[in-house]
């Protein structure tokens, strides 16, 4: 789904994705004003607050609700609400961002469907605490789940709506730690709730609530009220989710690589809480703080991979070798609680590990925006179905990691079972030509 050309040189989006600062004039596409001193602090924020309510979540209040409610079936229930999620959520991000492309109001094309996605994910996180059925959380959690993926489609398309090509990566980067520092923060904040979740669900409310209404106040968008958008279409509004890998054979590769990447990354994730549980064994209450402990100990290595790669990454031009780079940080780490299956595997590991996801999430979004079919025109939509490539494995993880732990060797597999995937997903990169 394409906007119509630009009629005015004024506006006319730049190869690189840039655009001018003139603002468009009525009947004009829509466009998005070149960034200010307040957008990478703004991405920084609504990055974090978006991140530490996903993390804060899914690592410790969801794990620990629903084991409350049937402990002997914890693995299973907590597999059948997040891949019923996944289900419901697949499609969130890229039709939200397909809408968002041609959307005309005075706040612009992304602001309202942020704003609308954080209020009505973080009203129904004042809920999730009084529940006390599977049935009842799956529910809460797939509507949760499709309100902040329609925050985070939008939000990813301000990249290259507003960075043009040679800057995305510090744009990136700004992502990137916000993605980090926000896990972070949310796992340690979740953590002082862990008796106490209805509360700690309630302030991530909050917390996403005003963080993204903030952003879209303090750096605000143009108008597109006045600009003109091509005649909506059915056949071409659902036709333009397909694109095709003969044609546009960088982008397949890109998704290719960035779902291996996070399922390898994901099934650990997922299951970080019950690792510490069933494989390293401690207690519940034990395993929420020590949870945060190695959230904490990844986390300088982090933030120094995510501002070293972004920076350097735009200086050489090169996206590609920082993904090897990462790849190879991440298996060595994975394989730190094989050789070490106590508390000090997993700090070693968490401490790696923080290298190489650093490495990888501050150039892989730039790298996205750079194989867009299109020259980035449907940004919204494009990177929504990139994004697919990240919400499928997680939404998957969960039950990859079920049926690895009770069906293919128990917790010792699923390292494995992350270490080839991450192997695989640095070969598929290999084949992109766009990107060096």
């Amino acid at each position: 789904m394409s906007v119509q050309p630009p009629s005015d040189p004024a506006t006319e989006i730049a190869p690189t994705g840039a655009i001018s600062a003139t603002e468009p004039l009525p009947g004009d596409p829509p466009a998005s004003p070149p960034p200010t001193k307040r957008t990478l602090p703004g991405l920084l924020l609504v990055s974090l607050a978006l991140f530490a309510t996903y993390a804060g979540l899914i690592a410790i209040l969801l794990p620990i609700q629903v084991a409350l409610i049937d402990e002997q079936n914890k693995v299973a229930n907590l597999a059948i609400i997040v891949t019923t999620s996944f289900v419901f959520t697949l499609f969130a991000q890229p039709i939200v961002g397909a809408i968002s492309d041609r959307t005309r109001s005075r706040f612009g094309r992304r602001a309202p469907w942020m704003v609308g996605g954080a209020l009505i994910g973080g009203v129904l996180l004042f809920g999730m605490g009084y529940l006390d059925s599977i049935l009842w959380l799956t529910i809460f959690w797939v509507l949760i789940q499709v309100s902040l993926n329609a925050l985070q489609g939008p939000l990813s398309a301000i990249t290259p709506d507003r960075f043009p090509r040679d800057k995305r990566g510090i744009a990136s980067a700004m992502m990137g730690l916000g993605m980090q520092i926000g896990a972070t923060i949310g796992i340690v904040l979740a953590g002082q709730f862990a008796e106490n979740f209805g509360i700690g669900y309630s302030v991530f409310g909050v917390i996403v609530i005003v963080m993204t209404i903030a952003y879209v106040v303090i750096d605000r968008d143009w108008s597109s009220k006045e600009a003109t958008v091509a005649p909506w279409s059915w056949k071409q509004f659902f036709s333009g989710f397909w694109i095709n890998p003969k044609q546009h054979p960088d982008f397949a590769w890109a998704f290719s690589a960035r779902f291996l990447f996070m399922l390898g990354y994901f099934v650990i994730a997922a299951y970080g809480l019950y690792i510490l549980t069933d494989y390293i064994g401690m207690g519940l209450t034990e395993a929420a703080g020590a949870q945060v402990q190695l959230t904490l100990a990844g986390l300088v290595p982090t933030l120094v991979a995510v501002a070293v790669s972004g920076w350097w990454s735009d200086r050489i031009g090169r996206r590609k070798v920082f993904i090897y780079v990462s790849s190879a940080i991440m298996v060595a780490s994975l394989a730190m609680p094989l050789l070490m299956p106590n508390m000090t595997g997993m700090l070693v590991m968490n401490i790696i590990i923080g290298f190489g996801f650093g490495f990888y999430m501050s150039v892989d979004t730039a790298l996205m925006t750079e194989v867009l079919p299109g020259g980035g025109t449907d940004a919204g939509k494009d990177l929504g179905i990139l994004n697919i490539a990240t919400n499928i494995p997680q939404a998957m993880s969960a039950a990859v990691a079920g049926v690895i732990i009770s069906s293919l060797g128990g917790y010792p597999m699923l390292f494995v079972f992350a270490m080839v995937f991450v192997v695989i997903a640095a070969i598929a990169v290999a084949p992109i030509k766009s990107v060096r």
